[in-house]
Order: structure tokens, then sequence, then C-alpha cells
């Protein structure tokens, strides 16, 4: 059918228009709620936003791990519909939702078992400690409606129905705004439950979000199904699974390990560093990750027409998809070099953060225009099966050159060197990823 194939005859502008602004729209609404926990969060106190910042990079391995099987499942099933293989799509589904559920259950576990030794090694405070476990001894529950509504969201996505996956994340979003205020100060009825209020709202706008999902999957029309009697297990299709979402996974998992290695740094010089930059990092995600919904709906056209063997509208995609991407990134660094006055004060920022959080926003946002243009070539390399340069660009942006290199710069200018390790890293892996694409093009 015509409605089956839209990525294979649309014109890639409308089609990229159609296919990335429902999930853009989605993931602005998520990463704008993360940025407004924050803010609710720092009206209890310094020591509150402090806590939540050193959960961030826990809560965004788990996210991580969502993404992986997501993507994974995502690639998948938009492969094989290029090739018109219905039966393996569905096959690619039900992997997909039994590994969410699998892999979800462990990590749920994993995360209450660990809590406790990570505050232990990051802070001394044992205000910022209590609230620490506070908050994660609640928020480690959301792993497994997150991983279940993440991994629907990509199977509908890949299918290229997008509106439905951005309304079920939408409804979690929108929880989350309503009852974030309400169970962190105890308005009306509800009671005063402090940091704890705001992981609880966490856990059950997810919740809401998979059980929309599930509803979204089993009881409407949609192009892929999960057959549970039919399934039989493909050793090599979870093989692929793991390594089509292998480099989404490190995008994301490398920017857990990237914040743990700043607090590593930053705790050295102070916990209301720390404090900052769980603040900016939010920030920035909002930037990024709105980006990444762009990135979205532009993976799955490409990977459908490199399967389907349309280069031109392949390289039509990453050619309009970068454009989009720059001008949107472009935008957030003007925003944050504008204004970042204004955007501390959303924090309830203290004189010491503002004497030097400024300046440190003003220097990180150099790197904004230069990140998404190497994400979006890892995105192109991700859905040419050219996996590793994917990887590699990934890996070099969040920690193989920006560890080091905040070391060297710490040494060098004491915090500032920090925040300068952040825009130096972004030129150095832009002119590597620009490599890549010049020597894919050549070929």
């Amino acid at each position: 059918m015509e409605s089956e194939n839209k990525m294979a005859y649309k014109p890639i502008n409308k089609l990229i228009l159609q296919m990335s602004a429902p999930p853009l729209i989605s993931m602005f609404l998520q990463y704008s709620y993360n940025l407004v926990d924050s803010m609710f969060v720092a009206k209890i106190n310094e020591q509150a936003l402090a806590a939540v910042s050193l959960s961030f990079p826990i809560t965004t391995l788990m996210n991580a791990l969502s993404v992986w099987i997501g993507v994974g499942v995502n690639v998948l099933i938009a492969g094989y519909l290029g090739q018109n293989n219905r039966k393996k799509a569905d096959s690619a589904a039900t992997l997909g939702l039994l590994l969410s559920v699998l892999v979800g259950v462990t990590v749920n576990i994993a995360a209450l078992l660990v809590i406790k030794p990570y505050y232990a090694a990051f802070t001394q405070n044992s205000e910022i400690y209590e609230y620490g476990l506070s908050y994660m001894k609640v928020c480690a529950y959301m792993q497994i409606p997150n991983m279940v509504h993440i991994a629907i969201q990509k199977m509908l996505q890949a299918t290229g129905n997008m509106l439905a996956p951005m309304w079920f994340q939408i409804a979690g979003v929108l929880f989350n705004f309503i009852f974030d205020p309400l169970l962190i100060f105890g308005i009306g009825p509800f009671p005063e439950m402090g940091i704890a209020g705001a992981a609880l709202a966490t856990v059950l706008g997810y919740t809401l979000s998979m059980v929309i999902a599930l509803i979204q999957l089993f009881f409407t029309k949609q192009k892929v199904k999960p057959l549970f009697k039919e399934y039989h297990f493909e050793p090599q299709m979870l093989k692929m699974l793991i390594s089509y979402g292998l480099p989404s996974f490190i995008m994301n998992a490398l920017g857990s390990f990237m914040v743990n290695f700043v607090n590593i740094f930053l705790v050295r010089h102070s916990d209301t560093a720390v404090a900052f930059f769980g603040a900016y990092f939010k920030v920035q995600q909002l930037i990024v990750m709105t980006v990444n919904g762009l990135i979205q709906g532009c993976l799955p056209i490409m990977r459908f027409n490199y399967r389907a063997k349309k280069e031109r509208r392949l390289w039509q995609t990453y050619k309009t998809g970068t454009f989009i991407a720059t001008v949107m990134m472009l935008v957030g660094t003007l925003l944050v070099l504008c204004f970042p006055n204004e955007i501390l004060s959303l924090f309830s920022a203290s004189e010491e953060m503002r004497s030097f959080g400024v300046s440190a926003m003003r220097i990180m946002s150099l790197g904004f225009v230069l990140g998404g243009f190497s994400t979006m070539i890892a995105t192109y390399e991700q859905a040419t099966d050219r996996v590793l340069p994917s990887m590699t660009i990934q890996l070099l942006r969040q920690g193989v050159l920006l560890v080091p290199l905040m070391w060297l710069m710490n040494n060098a200018l004491q915090i500032t060197g920090i925040w300068l390790s952040f825009p130096i890293t972004e030129l150095l892996v832009c002119v590597i990823a620009l490599f890549f694409i010049k020597k894919d093009k050549a070929k």
C-alpha cells in the first residue's frame, strides 16, 4: 500500500517535517520537564539540587539502556519494511518488547543496589547524601515503564507513525508538570514529600506513558504487531538489534559517564559547582535532545532508503537534516550566550553560583553547533551500517578526548579549564566526523 511506503516516495523536506516534528516536540516537552523538575527541587535548597545533579548520571544511564533497545528495534523494523518483509518486522517488535521488560526489571534491581555506594563515593555532605537516597529509592522504579514505552515509541516511529508516540509521551510529561509541585510541596490534599515527590511524579508519568503506549500498540491498527504465540527467537536478530542500537546507547550513556567525570573534578572545587553543572546540563540537554527529536525523524528515513537502495534520497535526507540541526543548535547557542543570568535565576542561583556560572555557560555553549553537526554525521553512519565510525564519533565527543583534555585544562586553568574543554573537544571531533563523511561521499 502507498501509505506503507511513504518514506520511499514523499518529498524529503515534507517527509522530514512530518517525521521529525512530533518527536521534536515531545523531546522538547520531555526535557523541559527535566529542567522544571530541577527548578522546583532548587527551591528546596542548593543541597537538594546538588543531590539531583549527582543522580543525573544514574537516570541518564537508565534512559540510555532504554534508547539502546528502542533504536535497535527502530532500525530493524525500518529495514525490514524497506525490504517489504512484514513478518520479520513483527518478529523484531516482539523481541524488542520482551527484551525491554527483561532488561527493565534487571536495571531496576541494579539501581536500588548501587545508590548507597554511589552517593558515598561522590559526596561527604550528609544532607546531599540523604537527599540523593530519598530521590533514587523512588526514581529507580521508573525503569520498567520507561523501557517499555520507549520501545513502543520506536516501533511506531519505524513505520512512519510519529503522532501516536508524541501523544503518549506528552501525556506523561503533562502529568509530571502538574504533579511535581503538588507532591514536592504538599499542595491541597497531596502530602509534602519533598525531593521524593519529584521522583514519584517521574515514575507515575512514565507509567502513564507506558499504559497509553500499550493500548496504542495492541488495540489500534498499526503496521507492526508483537506476535507472542508465533514468535521464534532468532539469535541473529538479537545480535543485529544490539549492534544497531549500540551507537545511540553510547551517545546517551557517555553523557552519564561524562557527567560523573565532570562531578569528580567539580566536587574538589565546591558543592555549588556540582549543583551548577547539574542545572546547566539540564539546559544543555533541553537543546541537544530537542535536536535529537529531529534525528529520530531522520534516522528511519535514511535507514529505509539505504536498504531500499535509494541513495539520492538517503543523501538528501542527511543534508537537509544537518542544515536544520545546525540552525537549531545556533539558536540554542545564542540563547545561552545572551541570557545566562536569566537562566541561572530559574534555579534560584546564589551569588557564588553566578560568580562563575555566567561565564561557564557562555564558554560551554560555543560547542553546541559543532556537536549537532558531528551527531548528525554519526546518525548517517549508523543508518548506513557503518557502526564503527558512528561509535567512534560518540566515544571521542564524550569520553576519549573530553576526559583527558578536561584533566589537562583543569590542571592548567583550574575550573575555567573544565568549561573550555567542552568546545575544544567539539571542534576536534567535528573535524574527525567530517573526515568520515567525506570518505563515505568519495565512495
